[in-house]
């Protein structure tokens, strides 16, 4: 608890800067924040951070959900003391904020994770380490001394492997594991289609992989098994460019990896193996018997699907439209999250994903029953245009805002906040 207030130190910090000149890093407001990001990124890291399923509804869907809530602020209350903290899995943070899983941030920063990693750290909110990561968990969990971190789990067709990552993620110091199940498949995406674009089959995106023993045998297995004899293309200069970032993205020296069949390997594994679309409820007792984290299914928009996880053992729930990714016209993740919360009565967790861009909306998801919200594509942009400083700027001022909303709206903690703080007006 800090008497000042994350949102009143922001805004001195930038206020006082001001006065000699110096403006914010990256733009404050959510909106110019990614327009200035879609200007200074190629067209394919903009459309693969900023694209989504078919038509885009269900990303104009989840921003439209907040937009029917309204906030009814209370006045004459102390409020000069605030406490934006909450209690979650054993640790005390500082907000109802992690950083949700975002993949290939190569392309969007060279220090990609690993800047993420720093900022979170820094302002101790948990990063939640994707599996589609372009730097490996060991060395952002060392990035992070002890700030708190997730790990996400994408079910892939080896198990081993699976199991090899929730190791490494425990050996790693996170305090959770979230098993994404909307993407037991790639979504119907236009943006990346029309460009031909799939950063993990370029070698970007799968360093948790690389960096794995399991799926380093398992690539070693598949360069020394005799090729299927098919017809080459002529090479491209675009095949050419391919090949080289594959060539990076396999541990080692660069000459080596040029002449070694293992780069290519490693991709056409990954790309074999990637996620599993059989995966059902009966696997998450193995998996249950396989680590002692807690463990949250992200995509659950359904309170059937909600209870049904409590009642296998799992210890919360993500309410998640994978960033309106995966199926278009899917229901938008703040009108699933009051059914469920009701479904799971205060038996676990429930956090929500999707559509969060601002601190007033981290605001209306935690007065709609949400334990805590994880943010994606702003810290994204912040990353694209400032690196490790971008992000923590972005960051900075979600926390912010959420702490002067909290405030102006009569409040002094987040316990403080229900339904009865919203009236619907859409």
């Amino acid at each position: 608890m800090d008497e000042a207030g994350a949102g009143r130190r922001r805004q001195n910090e930038v206020y006082r800067a001001g006065v000699f000149g110096h403006l914010p890093r990256v733009p404050v407001a959510a909106r110019e924040l990614q327009a200035k990001a879609k200007r200074a990124l190629g067209a394919r890291a903009y459309s693969y951070v900023a694209g989504g399923a078919g038509d885009e509804h269900t990303q104009r869907a989840n921003r439209a959900a907040f937009d029917r809530w309204a906030v009814v602020p209370r006045v004459l209350r102390d409020v000069s003391v605030r406490d934006t903290s909450i209690e979650l899995f054993g640790r005390r943070l500082p907000a109802p904020l992690l950083l949700g899983p975002v993949g290939a941030l190569e392309l969007v920063h060279g220090e990609a994770d690993l800047a993420v990693a720093r900022a979170a750290a820094s302002l101790g909110v948990p990063m939640v380490f994707s599996n589609q990561a372009s730097v490996a968990m060991e060395d952002c969990a060392a990035a992070m001394g002890d700030a708190p971190r997730w790990f996400q789990l994408y079910w892939s067709t080896s198990d081993e492997l699976v199991e090899s990552l929730v190791g490494r993620a425990e050996a790693a110091g996170c305090d959770a594991l979230v098993v994404t199940l909307d993407t037991t498949m790639l979504g119907w995406r236009p943006r990346d289609l029309d460009q031909g674009h799939l950063p993990f089959a370029l070698g970007k995106g799968i360093a948790q992989y690389t960096s794995d023993p399991v799926f380093r045998r398992l690539v070693e297995e598949r360069a020394a098994a005799p090729a299927p004899a098919e017809p080459q293309p002529r090479p491209t200069p675009a095949a050419v460019r391919a090949l080289v970032g594959m060539t990076r993205a396999w541990p080692g020296s660069f000459r080596d990896n040029l002449r070694s069949p293992l780069p290519r390997a490693a991709v056409e594994t990954f790309l074999s193996i990637y996620s599993r679309p059989s995966i059902t409820w009966d696997d998450l007792a193995w998996l249950r018997a396989r680590t002692r984290l807690p463990i949250l299914l992200k995509g659950v928009l359904h309170p059937d699907d909600a209870r049904r996880a409590l009642d296998c053992g799992v210890d919360g729930v993500v309410v998640s439209t994978h960033g309106g990714r995966q199926v278009d016209r899917s229901i938008a993740s703040l009108d699933a999250l009051p059914e469920i919360v009701g479904a799971v009565a205060g038996r676990a967790p429930v956090l929500l994903d999707s559509g969060v861009r601002t601190g007033a909306d981290v605001f209306t998801a935690v007065a709609l029953g949400a334990t805590a919200v994880l943010l994606g594509r702003p810290f994204a942009w912040g990353l694209a245009l400032g690196g490790e400083d971008g992000v923590r700027q972005v960051v900075s001022d979600v926390l912010g805002e959420f702490d002067l909303t909290l405030g102006l709206t009569g409040h002094t903690a987040v316990d403080q906040l229900s339904p009865d703080v919203l009236r619907r007006v859409g």
